[in-house]
């Protein structure tokens, strides 16, 4: 796991996010996904550079898990490390939250 991924981990492990229950690399048909709510159906996502090369198979991955049902979440690893509170807001809102709600979880 990325030192991105190990601080998005730290912030929505043992149900810390709003009481939110989040898997990490869970399988998911033929994909594992970075992180996985499943309550709220929602998939996170977590993307370094090397995403950039790979963007018509994250397409196509988006495409599969859209169809089953899912939302996927995108996050860029440097939005995460230069904007935390910000990815935790709109994962919050992802998942129905309000940001009063939200602001009293964490």
């Amino acid at each position: 796991m990325t030192e991105a991924g190990k601080n998005l981990w730290r912030l929505l492990r043992r149900k810390q996010f709003a009481g939110f229950r989040f898997r990490r690399q869970a399988p998911i048909g033929p994909y594992v996904v970075d992180f996985f709510c499943p309550a709220a159906k929602l998939i996170i996502e977590l993307d370094g550079g090397q995403h950039a090369d790979r963007i018509e198979h994250d397409q196509r991955r988006t495409d599969y898990l859209t169809r089953a049902g899912y939302r996927v979440l995108r996050v860029w690893n440097n939005e995460l490390n230069e904007n935390e509170q910000g990815v935790l807001t709109i994962i919050g809102q992802a998942l129905g939250l309000d940001e009063t709600h939200h602001a009293q979880t964490h």
